[in-house]
């Protein structure tokens, strides 16, 4: 009687096919994402420019940019103030094609008045990179009470360099409270001024609503800078930003009033002439706090009419 012998794999031949295997996932899988956050961050890119178009359309309409945010009781703290709210995103809905989103707001009443239009999620709003979430959030007070849920937003309009904070009544850059910025005020030139960029959500809470009324700005889950710098920021700080550091990882204040990204080595920018262009991190000042060569030209980028000279930093 004949017997068939049958083909198979010892253990010793199969323990190296799966360490062949394993090897190959492991020179694959960083070489996938790489391939995704490139992919991601062009989608950021093409989100940005789409608001650059928005911003212009806007302008030419208006003859003016929209305000950082929307104001109409009286000045006290950018905190408390900031009544009905409504910030620059929300003005350029129908211009990012969310004109019936839009026509949902009155502008007059507060954002609180307006629960389901804060909490709609809108993706030309929200980097692909960062890490958001999938719905609307809560919006708390200084003392940790909700105020209301609101959909998360990637990006910050710049109202200034360092000497500009985003609860201040006014800035040097080109958004800040009640704000009509034209683009012949820019006479630094819009090549060179920042009109928004990003603020990763990962680091700061904010919302592409506005000012939400009596809310915070919250520190991320992943904001890199010491656990000792600031917990939240006023509520102008939701939607508004300032270009004193980038990818903050040592700001007493804990960066959130500073653009950031999940991206590596920097963050998308979008400049007056509707250009984006990725610019290197600057993560610090320097020890004595002085600021660094990097940092006094993004403040530069910063300011609409400041008459500086751009230097040192690469973007």
């Amino acid at each position: 009687m004949r017997h068939s012998r049958i083909a198979a794999f010892t253990l010793i031949e199969l323990l190296v096919v799966i360490a062949i295997i394993a090897i190959l996932i492991g020179l694959l899988l960083p070489a996938v994402q790489k391939v995704r956050e490139a992919a991601a961050r062009t989608q950021c890119v093409n989100n940005l420019k789409q608001i650059g178009l928005a911003a212009q359309g806007y302008h030419d309409g208006q003859l003016t940019l929209p305000p950082g945010y929307l104001a109409t009781v009286p000045y006290t703290d950018g905190a408390t103030d900031t009544t009905p709210g409504w910030g620059w995103a929300a003005f350029l809905l129908p211009y990012v094609e969310q004109d019936a989103l839009f026509r949902q707001i009155n502008l007059s009443q507060p954002i609180t008045n307006s629960p389901a239009v804060a909490a709609t999620l809108l993706k030309v709003y929200l980097c692909p990179s960062d890490l958001t979430p999938g719905a609307a959030f809560s919006v708390p007070d200084g003392f940790g009470n909700p105020v209301m849920t609101a959909a998360p937003a990637s990006y910050a309009a710049c109202v200034g360099g360092d000497e500009s904070d985003t609860k201040d009544a006014m800035g040097q850059g080109v958004f800040y409270r009640n704000s009509r910025t034209r683009l012949t005020d820019i006479t630094d030139g819009t090549s060179g001024t920042i009109l928004i960029g990003e603020r990763a959500w990962a680091n700061a809470n904010g919302v592409w609503a506005g000012a939400v009324p009596n809310g915070v700005c919250k520190r991320g889950q992943q904001n890199p800078c010491p656990g000792s710098g600031a917990g939240s920021y006023p509520a102008s700080t939701l939607g508004l930003a300032h270009s004193h550091l980038n990818n903050a990882l040592t700001d007493t204040d804990g960066g959130l009033d500073d653009f950031s990204s999940r991206h590596t080595g920097g963050s998308n920018i979008l400049f007056g002439d509707g250009h984006v262009s990725f610019v290197r991190s600057v993560p610090g000042d320097n020890a004595d706090g002085s600021f660094t060569r990097d940092s006094l030209a993004f403040q530069a980028m910063g300011t609409r009419a400041g008459g500086e000279v751009i230097q040192g930093l690469d973007y």
